[in-house]
């Protein structure tokens, strides 16, 4: 079964220690709070170049967090999200290894993306400034195979290389990944990267017709072993209602920055405006293992000429808000600062975007969760983490910021907060209040605005004004209606 209350998205190590240990966090101290959970990459190595978005193996658990039963135990009475990683494999996989060794000799061979893939009939100066990169550069490192130097595709870093889902080779490797995630009770399937797949001459490579196809091919594959679909694009906020169409699900990214906007700008509008037209199948976020999309929300070379939901000198004012409440730090972790170059995303965790502000935090967490979509919470997020700028020293990865590994003792500490307990208290309504099965109704009026669930004779309604962060969150109950949180909760 697929549950539609919230989700808690971890990396089981960095919450937890290991799968077990976070399936004990959820049925202890967040009972109640998660029909779900996206465990963010677990195969081999998770601790790799990519947090585990570079997997060697991408069909079994890493036996450092757990087995396949532990998937499953952690599965039982919820749904559990799980990472295909789409777009390319470590350069480690066996895979590759072997093409590394033997080139064109190797039955992996045609796998794999190479610059001639492509473009057999040569690549012009026009052909490579067209290809669309979340990073600076050219997506080609050299590599030797089977005795040969060749430009091998890698979107995103030299270990992470590209595979070509025009071969048999790639849906065979494909069909196992979904094939073994699904057996081990996985429900819902995350789609990393798909946006780069469809590669081909004459386009900019991303979002490509063939993208498209690719797609649909995953989601029969998954709607076959009863498994549901989200895809994950950054881009323009009309891909996310294009794409919205075809799939189960898709992320709601222009959310967090919007939400972000209206609190320090005390500006609604855009918000408002995006409510009208957002895709409701969607899974909203405020915070995620990668950073703040700005593409989001702004225009974008992928959709000439169409504005975007901010205007740009709103979203330079929003980039600088989100680095003068960090103190600095998020602008550390961003963009040329660190190494990780995405050039369309803010590097913060979502309580340092909003200056430590408890009282605008829970604000924007409860505009989340009376938002209409699946709400997943980010673990840092769920417990107010800050930026850690200790990890980002370490590794001099921008994203790293808002990863923080959690010590047990850290995690009792932030449970024992007033501005996670209120979090939690709200996750624990929206998991199981009567009314979000209804239907949404929202009104603005300047800097106040009204987001309500009926149904039935039951409801639940947030009163908020963004002007000074007041909000009363009231629902119905056994002895009538009552107040669950208000802003006078928080100091």
């Amino acid at each position: 079964m697929t549950h539609h209350g919230p989700q808690l998205i971890t990396y089981a190590d960095r919450l937890a220690g290991d799968l077990r240990g976070l399936r004990a966090l959820l049925d202890g101290p967040l009972a109640g709070a998660f029909d779900g959970v996206h465990v963010l990459p677990f195969y081999p190595p998770f601790d790799g170049a990519d947090a585990g978005f570079d997997p060697q193996d991408h069909t079994q658990v890493d036996p450092r967090l757990g087995t396949w039963d532990d998937v499953r135990a952690l599965a039982a009475g919820r749904t559990v999200m799980a990472d295909v990683i789409v777009n390319h494999v470590s350069a480690d996989s066996e895979r590759f290894l072997d093409v590394r060794e033997r080139g064109d000799a190797s039955p992996h061979a045609p796998m794999f993306l190479t610059l001639d893939a492509v473009f057999p009939d040569g690549v012009t100066e026009e052909d490579l400034a067209r290809i669309y990169r979340p990073r600076p550069g050219l997506p080609f490192t050299v590599m030797t195979l089977g005795g040969r130097r060749r430009l091998v595709w890698t979107t995103f870093t030299p270990d992470q290389v590209d595979i070509d889902l025009r071969t048999t080779q790639a849906w065979d490797y494909l069909t196992d990944v979904v094939e073994a995630l699904t057996s081990g009770g996985v429900r819902m399937l995350r789609l990393d990267a798909v946006g780069y797949t469809g590669k081909e001459a004459g386009t900019d490579c991303f979002m490509t017709p063939a993208t498209d196809a690719y797609t649909a091919r995953i989601v029969e594959l998954a709607h076959a072993r009863g498994a549901q679909v989200l895809v994950e694009v950054h881009g323009h906020h009309t891909q996310q209602i294009d794409i919205a169409r075809s799939v189960d699900l898709v992320y709601d990214f222009a959310l967090p920055p919007l939400v972000l906007h209206a609190l320090t700008a005390a500006d609604l509008d855009p918000l408002a405006g995006w409510f009208a037209i957002r895709p409701t199948n969607a899974v909203t976020v405020l915070d995620t293992h990668d950073g703040i999309g700005i593409v989001d929300v702004g225009p974008s070379d992928l959709r000439p000429g169409e504005p975007g939901l901010l205007a740009p000198e709103k979203i330079d004012a929003l980039v600088e808000a989100i680095h003068d409440a960090s103190g600095g730090t998020s602008r550390q972790a961003t963009g040329a600062a660190a190494s990780n170059l995405d050039l369309y995303q803010v590097n913060c965790t979502f309580y340092d975007a909003l200056g430590r502000d408890d009282r605008r935090y829970l604000l924007a967490r409860l505009v989340q969760l009376l938002v209409p979509g699946v709400p997943q919470v980010y673990y840092v997020g769920l417990l107010a983490g800050g930026n850690d700028t200790d990890l980002l020293a370490a590794t001099g990865v921008g994203r790293d910021v808002n990863r923080h590994r959690y010590t047990p003792d850290e995690v009792d500490a932030a449970l024992a907060r007033p501005v996670v307990r209120a979090q939690l208290a709200a996750l624990r309504l929206r998991a199981a209040h009567p009314a979000f099965a209804g239907e949404h109704a929202w009104h603005v009026d300047g800097t106040r605005a009204t987001l309500r669930w009926t149904a039935g004779g039951e409801h639940v309604t947030l009163d908020l004004d963004v002007a000074d962060a007041t909000f009363a969150l009231r629902a119905t109950g056994p002895d009538g209606e009552r107040t669950v949180l208000r802003h006078t909760d928080l100091p």
